[in-house]
């Protein structure tokens, strides 16, 4: 017999309220491969907020390769960006810094203090998803040299970094914070990407939650992610977005 009823989708029992700011996201539109319309940016934000996150901070990619943005480029969207929130009634307090990869052009940057940074101290920074990076712990130790608090972003992510706590526990050892992106709980990225996440959580490895918030498809994920036992467990955990 076939019901007349729909089953209903399954309504999380909170939200990220308790982490009040996200730190890692893509929402100044059309300077990388996040938001690419003003309209996209918006219909982000108010997702967002509807998830319970009172602060934003956008974190462009600045790549060599690809997304050469300087602080200018990044400040100049923002401005426009917080315009369109006035202009919308959109009531979120929202700030930029940036998502660094670790390119030959990034160690240049920080020598000409050519960078943004979280909150005037955190230095959010990525790898390549391929290739173990030459100088790793050199690189930090000059990002702490500038005085800046370094943190890796989605450490998850990377498959050479994976299947041994060790990797990570160095990593931290050396005073670089760690990010997971709370989608990968949810084997957005696959199987093993949850599996590292997973591990990072139990192990109580993680400083940072983080949306890496791309597109609309992003924020549906996010929003499931609330009905993960491990995202309860990670929301849990002594994590320092709530102070930025």
């Amino acid at each position: 017999m076939i019901s007349l009823f729909k089953k209903k989708n399954k309504e999380p029992e909170f939200n990220f309220s308790a982490l009040k700011a996200d730190m890692h996201s893509h929402l100044i539109p059309g300077i990388d491969d996040g938001a690419q319309r003003m309209e996209d940016s918006l219909a982000l934000i108010r997702r967002m907020q509807d998830l319970g996150y009172q602060k934003l901070i956008a974190t462009p990619h600045v790549m060599a390769d690809y997304y050469r943005n300087s602080p200018e480029i990044i400040n100049s969207g923002l401005s426009k960006l917080k315009a369109a929130l006035v202009e919308n009634n959109i009531d979120i307090e929202l700030q930029a810094a940036a998502e660094y990869y670790l390119d030959e052009a990034f160690e240049s940057k920080l020598d000409k203090g050519e960078i943004l940074t979280i909150n005037g101290d955190f230095l959010l920074f990525e790898l390549s998803f391929v290739n173990y990076p030459q100088a790793f712990f050199e690189i930090i130790e000059k990002i702490k040299a500038k005085g800046c608090t370094p943190v890796l972003a989605h450490p998850e992510r990377y498959p050479y970094l994976a299947g041994s706590v060790e990797n990570y526990e160095q990593i931290k050892d050396t005073g670089c914070l760690l990010q997971l992106n709370i989608i990968s709980l949810t084997g957005y990225y696959g199987r093993p990407t949850q599996k590292a996440a997973e591990e990072l959580v139990d192990r109580n490895l993680i400083d940072f939650a983080g949306s890496d918030l791309h597109h609309l498809k992003h924020a549906e994920v996010l929003k499931q992610a609330l009905l993960q036992p491990y995202v309860k467990k990670l929301l849990g955990l002594p994590l320092k977005n709530s102070l930025l």
